[in-house]
C-alpha cells in the first residue's frame, strides 16, 4: 500500500458529519458509484438521461432529508461516504400530498415506462423494512476509482462504531452482491431476497444491537 492509498484509508477510517455544503459533491459521488447498480439499471432511465436522474435523487434525497437529519457520514477527501437515518426517520415523506409532490423526481429517475419497477420496488421495500428503532443505511459509496481498496469497509466500520454507542440494531438493503461479503463482515445477517419479480436481488440485511 503506498502512501496515498494509506492517507485515503486513513480518511475513511475517521468520517465527518455531511454537512449542506458538502450535498453538491456528494451527490456527484452517489451518482458515479450507482450508475451501474444492478437494481437501479433495472428500475431507471438507460442512457445519458440515468445520470441526470440518479443526480436528482441524490441531491434531493441529500439536501431535504438525510443531511438534515445529521447521520450522513463522510472522509474529509470526499471519496466515500454512508448516508445513514437514524431511528424513527422514514427514507421519504409519508401521505399522498407529499407523495405526489415527489412524482416528477422519480420520473426523472424512471422515466415514464419504468415508473411501474420504481413504484413496485418502493412497495417491497417498504413492506419489508423493520418496525423496531434501529439505523438504516440508506446508501454507501465509494468513488469507482478506489473501490476494491478497503474504503468502504473503513467507512462501514468507523459509522458502526457510532451505532454501537447507541445501543441499537441497523439495518439496509443491499443492491449488489458483491457487496454481501463486505457487510457480512461487519456482522450483517441476510434475509429473503424481497425484489420484485423481473427485478434483480435486493436483500435485506440485519445487524443486532451490540
Amino acid at each position: 500500500m503506498n502512501e496515498d492509498d494509506s492517507a485515503r484509508l486513513a480518511a475513511a477510517a475517521s468520517p465527518r458529519h455531511a454537512t449542506p455544503s458538502d450535498a453538491a459533491a456528494l451527490t456527484r459521488l452517489f451518482t458515479a458509484a450507482f450508475l451501474n447498480d444492478p437494481v437501479f439499471d433495472w428500475m431507471s432511465r438507460s442512457g445519458p438521461k440515468r445520470s441526470a436522474g440518479l443526480n436528482a435523487f441524490f441531491l434531493r434525497l441529500l439536501q431535504a432529508r438525510a443531511i438534515p437529519a445529521g447521520e450522513v457520514w463522510m472522509s474529509d477527501d470526499g471519496l466515500a461516504s454512508a448516508i445513514w437515518l437514524p431511528p424513527g426517520l422514514s427514507a421519504f415523506p409519508a401521505g399522498l400530498v407529499a407523495q405526489l409532490r415527489l412524482l416528477p423526481l422519480f420520473v426523472k429517475l424512471c422515466g415514464w415506462r419504468r415508473l411501474g419497477r420504481g413504484s413496485a420496488l418502493g412497495d417491497a421495500v417498504q413492506k419489508a423494512h423493520p418496525r423496531e428503532p434501529h439505523f438504516y443505511l440508506f446508501f454507501m459509496a465509494v468513488d469507482p476509482r478506489f473501490q476494491g481498496k478497503g474504503l468502504g469497509s473503513a467507512m462501514l466500520d468507523a459509522t458502526l462504531r457510532h451505532i454501537d454507542q447507541a445501543g441499537l440494531p441497523a439495518y439496509l438493503e443491499n443492491s449488489n452482491p458483491k457487496n454481501t461479503r463486505l457487510y457480512e463482515r461487519a456482522g450483517f445477517v441476510a434475509r429473503h431476497d424481497i425484489s420484485p419479480n423481473g427485478a434483480p436481488p435486493l436483500v435485506p440485511m440485519w445487524r443486532p444491537a451490540r
